[in-house]
């Protein structure tokens, strides 16, 4: 492992590179059989699951199309303020189609369960979500991951695409925080 500046700031590491590797790749060969046959659309949200949205599509060996968006509900801070709002929609029409929402951590839920109505009211044949991360502990939404890697605790994770306040998103593992940079 490379040794950065930001390595400092993680109290430990939860996933190592080795093993999210192993688990996508897992995650894509179970998707590619699910949805065999079948018009896969692949909904990134934005910012936090785009490393593990690119790691995914590789990993599925059928033909998939993606989209993205971009929602908000964190703004700067560490728990979900509960107000979500659109920021980029999708560009492709997804009435009919196959939809697999692709997240990199399902925590309260209610981001997710917000976004699922807003899809399911424009028609896709299915929708299904494939989250990286799953705190179950923090959920007070009703709804649940089709697909998750892994099951974590309820401590604040960066790395792989996760980030605090934009940062650590490079990291090549998933790291918890150490309590003193989100204090500040």
């Amino acid at each position: 492992m490379v040794h950065t500046e930001m390595d400092e700031d993680i109290l430990k590491v939860l996933i190592s590179e080795e093993e999210l590797k192993k688990c996508v790749q897992k995650m894509g060969e179970q998707i590619s059989r699910d949805y065999q046959g079948k018009d896969l659309l692949m909904v990134s949200v934005l910012k936090g699951s785009v490393v593990f949205m690119a790691d995914l599509m590789r990993a599925i060996t059928i033909p998939a199309k993606i989209d993205f968006m971009s929602v908000s509900s964190y703004g700067s801070g560490v728990k979900s303020s509960g107000v979500v709002k659109i920021i980029k929609d999708l560009d492709q029409q997804i009435e009919g189609r196959d939809l697999l929402i692709v997240e990199d951590i399902l925590d309260s839920g209610m981001t997710l369960s917000y976004l699922s109505k807003i899809l399911k009211a424009r028609n896709p044949r299915s929708i299904r979500i494939a989250t990286l991360l799953d705190k179950p502990e923090r959920r007070t939404a009703d709804i649940q991951a089709d697909y998750y890697g892994f099951q974590v605790p309820d401590a604040f994770v960066v790395g792989y695409g996760l980030d605090y306040n934009e940062t650590y998103r490079n990291l090549p593992y998933i790291g918890i925080l150490k309590p003193q940079v989100y204090q500040k």
